[in-house]
C-alpha cells in the first residue's frame, strides 16, 4: 500500500491532510485503512498494564461497560485484539470500525467505534454497541512520527433526543500510537481524564498488525443501529 494513495483516500488521511505524511510509514498503512485502498488492519497483542480511577469511577465505567464503552476491570498482561475494517454505512458514509477485544480473568470485554469524515473535515468518532456518543477528534503527527489523538466535543443521541454532552460528566481522551522499528511493533497509551475528577481509565500495551483484503466490515464489528447526526 503506497502512502500517497492512503493520503488520497483515506479517512484519517483527508482529517489530517499534510500532517499525515509525517507519521511513520508503517502508521501511514495503519490509518491507510479505507474503502478505495481496499484493506483492513487486524492487530493482535498486548496490554501491559489496564488502568482505571479510585472507586468512584466503577460505576461510570459499569454504565459504559453495557454499550461496550471502556471496561471496569483492571489486568496487567492481557491479550487484546484490535479490529479496523473500512466499510460504507448505511447513510453511505465511508465508516472504520474500532473495536478492541480485551480477555480479561474473568470475562472477554469490548471498546467499540466506528470512526467517519464529517463534513468540515473533522472525524467524527461514535463510541459504543449503539453510537449514541458521537465525540469529534483532533489528530496530529508529532515530531517522532508517532500519532497523538485528542477527544473534544461530545453529543448524546437517542432516539429523537439529542444534546450536547457535559464535560464536567464525562472524560477527554489523549491517545498516542507509535512504531517501534526495533521490535517492529505498535505501541499504543490511553489516558481518559476529567477536567475536576482527574483519572478515569487508561491503558498501554504493543501490537502487531495484519492487513487483509477488505471493502466492508464483518457484522460483528460493525454496531448494532446507526446514528445519522454528527
Amino acid at each position: 500500500m503506497r502512502a500517497e494513495t492512503a493520503i488520497a483516500t483515506s479517512v484519517f488521511a483527508r482529517a489530517m491532510g499534510e500532517d499525515f505524511a509525517r507519521l511513520h510509514p508503517m502508521l501511514q498503512r495503519r490509518f491507510g485503512v479505507g474503502l478505495a485502498p481496499g484493506y483492513a488492519c487486524v492487530g493482535r497483542g498486548t496490554m501491559t498494564t489496564i488502568r482505571r480511577g479510585p472507586w468512584w469511577t466503577i460505576p461510570f465505567l459499569q454504565i459504559g461497560r453495557f454499550r461496550n464503552i471502556l471496561i471496569p476491570e483492571t489486568g496487567r498482561d492481557i491479550a487484546f485484539t484490535i479490529e479496523n475494517y473500512p466499510y460504507r454505512d448505511p447513510f453511505g458514509r465511508e465508516t472504520v470500525t474500532f473495536v478492541r477485544h480485551f480477555r480479561m480473568p474473568r470475562a472477554v470485554r469490548r471498546f467499540d467505534a466506528t470512526m467517519i469524515l464529517g463534513d468540515d473535515g473533522r472525524v467524527i468518532d461514535y463510541l459504543g454497541s449503539h453510537q449514541h456518543l458521537a465525540v469529534d477528534l483532533q489528530l496530529t503527527a508529532e515530531p517522532d512520527g508517532s500519532l497523538l489523538l485528542r477527544s473534544d466535543r461530545q453529543r448524546f443521541y437517542e432516539g429523537p433526543f439529542g444534546f450536547r454532552f457535559p464535560m464536567l460528566f464525562s472524560g477527554r481522551a489523549e491517545l498516542r500510537e507509535s512504531y517501534d522499528d526495533r521490535a517492529q511493533v505498535f505501541r499504543i497509551r490511553l489516558e481518559v481524564r476529567n477536567r475536576l475528577f482527574g483519572f478515569l481509565f487508561g491503558y498501554q500495551g504493543e501490537f502487531r498488525c495484519e492487513f487483509p483484503h477488505a471493502t466492508d466490515a464483518p457484522l460483528h464489528a460493525k454496531p448494532v443501529r446507526h446514528e445519522r447526526r454528527t
